[in-house]
């Protein structure tokens, strides 16, 4: 062969990083995103428009769940797998029908589910009843119509066998073909009366047979066990292959792929020929099986070729060059023993050389995926909007590269990590130029792109002494990264709610805290070019500095709105506990829900009581409501805040209550502006300035006093 054994070699790893290119592929659309979390997402299933086939293939990722899920479009149906080769996986409810120890009925569940273009798998799954003296039905209201059940006798747990379900505590059925739609009823013949003791309901599921081995323990509550997997099959179009292929314009198959008629419905189904692997659905989609880098047949030199392969000898032997034919035998050599010498130090030296280079060029392409990565990111989270605002803008804010921030975090190190919430995690990191800042890693965009660059340059340019300022952002992630600066004395919640908190904020210091959040809100609400609404005012969300001076922190769910707009519409955001009762009923979000917000945290301010408490003995968890309470019960002083009480000024105390109630008023309306709250608050404090004589308040009836201090919250 007149081919060396270098250029043999060159050729297989070149053709193995070709290979491993195409494998690193998406299996969806370009453009479109091909993860949920951990589940792939292959076409011609989509998450938007132009990624799918049809409507029925639309899927939804929820990213607001930790990992995120994934659902049928337009419904609660979570999916767990989906398979190329035409299944997917998703979680279907358990149906229960349980009775209480006299045989009355008690709680239950009977589920019903429509699945629209994909049947149910007749070949993986089963429909199963568990329970004694139970008798189940399940009907097939789309598609095929049917009607099949099972039933399941046993008077003693002892009579049960695990891992059987021919009819003693359990019992199960198939389904037939085309079940795209079905519900189900389960009951007991005697209401569990004569096992009620270790079987008190009835149980019934479709659920793919290999995820389900029943057992005795199951008789009692199926192990609190709320859903099971069940194998659907999906199919494209509504003809068959030969019917596909007149139309070359919608025929799905794609090259070096085969069609196959559904057995299981109308439509049919595409897989790689033999030899190819991949997504037979998308163009270029089945890549050749390199065999020689994963089978290796040959016994010496392996020559992959499009959907198969060659083995061959190098010069010098001869046989088929097969590992289980002839293999390759050495022809005797009439050459000089030096000259065999040479040649295997050449090709040795050559060989090294190659894999040199094939390394080399392995870096190259990494380096270059990188950057388009980098570039695809920054586009898509509006990087070139951003920098044309930030032409017009006098106040400029910072571009951060990937690699400053995740120095400056030490790779996101977890002991870098200064807390965790709904919109994503902050980190503590130092930027080069020696700046500790506080860098914060969100989980998802909630908003378009266009509002979210729109959001970032109006926060960037608030510049208030009591708002944490956001020096810049990175948008070369797939989730765009806030820089804001670092503020280092903890969150006003760790001060007054830590048991273990050494230093005690005083009366004044807390009225202090209140008149600087009230200025930041005031500002926000009326001084910036637009006004900006926070969304999730809350005693974790106000820092505090060396000072004790608190700074308003996390814009992530807050929104700007025109100056003409009283309020917007959008889904419920926000914290129990704060969140305004008039937003859950109308989801309009206006001023006056942050001014209800700040009523609460001036609650907490007075109280030292969280917003919601889960050891209360009350008939209310509710901060707000309780205060609320004790107030038109004349029981004020009993839900202060007894460290507060003994040296603070009472009649300061009480007219804060009063503007903390008129802020939590359930009506929007009747809440004052929060311009007014900061005049009243600076009002209170410039009323002890002013005060010449002091008053004795040991023995002082609350009413007394609310009625004393009033003067303070009239403007």
């Amino acid at each position: 062969m007149a081919m060396s054994l270098p250029l043999i070699f060159l050729q297989l790893v070149l053709a193995w990083l070709l290979g491993a290119a195409a494998m690193a592929a998406s299996q969806a659309l370009p453009g479109c995103e091909n993860r949920c979390g951990n589940i792939n997402i292959p076409y011609p299933f989509g998450t938007r428009e132009g990624c799918y086939i049809d409507n029925q293939f639309l899927v939804a990722c929820n990213a607001s769940n930790n990992p995120p899920k994934l659902f049928l479009m337009q419904s609660n149906i979570e999916v767990t797998d989906i398979f190329v080769w035409g299944a997917l996986r998703i979680l279907s409810p358990i149906g229960y029908d349980c009775y209480n120890a006299q045989g009355g009925p008690g709680d239950n569940f009977i589920p019903w589910m429509s699945l629209n273009r994909f049947p149910i798998s007749n070949t993986q799954n089963k429909f199963t009843a568990v329970g004694c003296n139970t008798y189940a039905i399940v009907n097939g209201v789309q598609g095929r119509s049917f009607t099949t059940g099972c039933l399941s006798f046993c008077d003693s747990i002892n009579n049960v066998i695990n891992g059987s379900c021919s009819g003693i505590g359990c019992c199960q059925t198939s389904i037939p073909k085309e079940v795209r739609s079905f519900n189900m009823t389960m009951q007991s013949y005697d209401n569990h009366a004569n096992v009620w003791d270790f079987n008190p309901c009835s149980y019934a599921f479709v659920a793919e047979e290999a995820a389900y081995n029943f057992s005795s323990l199951d008789l009692a509550n199926l192990q609190n066990r709320e859903k099971l997997p069940v194998m659907l099959d999906w199919a494209v179009g509504n003809e068959t292959c030969d019917e596909a292929r007149k139309n070359q314009k919608s025929y799905a198959c794609k090259e070096n792929s085969e069609c196959y008629n559904f057995d299981n419905g109308p439509g049919y189904r595409c897989n790689c020929s033999e030899g190819y692997e991949g997504n037979p659905y998308l163009s270029n989609g089945c890549q050749d099986i390199d065999e020689c880098m994963i089978s290796r047949p040959c016994s010496m030199i392996c020559l992959n070729l499009p959907g198969t392969y060659n083995c061959s000898c190098p010069k010098g032997f001869e046989g088929d060059g097969r590992k289980h034919g002839s293999g390759c035998r050495r022809i005797p050599s009439k050459r000089h023993p030096s000259v065999n010498i040479a040649i295997g130090v050449c090709s040795g030296i050559g060989s090294l050389l190659l894999i040199i280079v094939a390394w080399w060029l392995h870096k190259v392409l990494k380096k270059r995926q990188e950057l388009k990565r980098k570039e695809f990111f920054f586009k898509r989270n509006g990087g070139l909007l951003f920098e044309q605002q930030l032409s017009s803008s006098v106040e400029k804010t910072k571009l951060f590269k990937e690699t400053e921030l995740d120095k400056a975090t030490d790779h996101y190190n977890e002991d870098r990590i200064l807390g965790r919430g709904g919109q994503g995690t902050v980190y503590k990191g130092m930027l080069s130029d020696g700046r500790i800042v506080a860098i914060k890693k969100s989980k998802v965009i909630d908003e378009g792109v266009e509002q979210f660059i729109n959001e970032v340059v109006i926060l960037s340019q608030i510049n208030h002494r009591n708002v944490v300022k956001l020096l810049g952002c990175c948008l070369e992630t797939d989730v765009p990264q806030l820089v804001y600066e670092f503020i280092s004395n903890g969150t006003l919640s760790q001060h007054i709610h830590d048991p273990n908190e050494e230093f005690l904020l005083s009366w004044e210091m807390r009225l202090e805290i209140a008149i600087e959040v009230a200025e930041a809100l005031s500002h926000l609400h009326c001084a910036t070019s637009v006004p900006i609404y926070h969304r999730d005012i809350k005693s974790t969300n106000i820092l505090l500095d060396d000072k004790f001076k608190a700074k308003v922190s996390d814009f992530g769910t807050s929104r700007s709105v025109a100056v003409d707009q009283t309020h917007f519409t959008t889904q419920v955001k926000g914290t129990l506990g704060y969140l305004d009762p008039e937003f859950f009923q109308s989801s309009q979000f206006t001023e006056k829900s942050d001014v209800y917000s700040f009523g609460v945290v001036l609650v907490e301010l007075l109280t030292g009581q969280k917003a919601i408490s889960s050891t209360s003995s009350h008939e209310s968890k509710s901060l707000a409501t309780r205060f609320i309470r004790s107030i038109e019960d004349d029981r004020l002083f009993e839900i202060l805040d007894p460290k507060i009480i003994k040296v603070g000024r009472k009649e300061e105390m009480v007219a804060v209550a009063q503007l903390a109630q008129r802020c939590l008023n359930l009506k929007g309306k009747k809440r004052p502006f929060m311009r007014e709250v900061a005049v009243v608050l600076e009002r209170i404090r410039m009323s002890r300035e002013n005060s010449t004589t002091q008053q004795n308040y040991e023995v002082v009836n609350t009413t007394q006093l609310m009625t004393a201090r009033r003067g303070m919250l009239l403007l």
